[in-house]
């Protein structure tokens, strides 16, 4: 089986688990390509920025006694499963920290910010492939209005 096909197939099935990322709550199939095709032994870093809702806003079929939570509370539900799943991969966290301003650049607002880091590609896979966390990224969702991640080396 060809390299290629192997990362077609991976990025297939994320797309299926996560959205295509047309609303901007996961990483479209192209994002998926270009962090996936990385090489396999370079860690990755993630710096993600997330405005939450006031209230978290579920999906008709996810919203189950969950009217009235806040998005930081969708939040809170979503960080109790990621954080321990992202260490159990050999990610850690190096900041997470509320956003206190600009100091440099164009003003933006935001709520909180994680910097998260993978020594290598399969760390980083066996936190989005894993069951559990794939369950929890409903309230990741549910939590932002907007986000923005970056990706880095190192």
């Amino acid at each position: 089986m060809s390299v290629n096909y192997q990362i077609d197939e991976s990025v297939q099935q994320l797309c299926a688990w996560y959205g295509d990322g047309q609303d901007g709550s996961c990483p479209s199939a192209e994002q998926w390509r270009q962090v996936i095709e990385r090489p396999a032994n370079k860690s990755i870093t993630l710096i993600n920025f997330f405005k939450f809702r006031q209230i978290a806003k579920y999906s008709q079929a996810m919203n189950q006694n969950r009217d009235c939570i806040s998005g930081e509370a969708a939040f809170q539900q979503y960080a109790s499963v990621s954080i321990p799943t992202m260490e159990r991969v050999g990610g850690k966290f190096l900041l997470v920290g509320p956003f206190d301003g600009m100091f440099l650049g164009e003003a933006e607002d935001w709520d909180l910010i994680a910097i998260g880091s993978y020594p290598d590609i399969q760390s980083f896979m066996g936190l989005y492939t894993d069951s559990d966390y794939r369950v929890a990224f409903q309230h990741r969702t549910a939590a932002c209005e907007r986000q923005k991640v970056i990706v880095c080396s190192g």
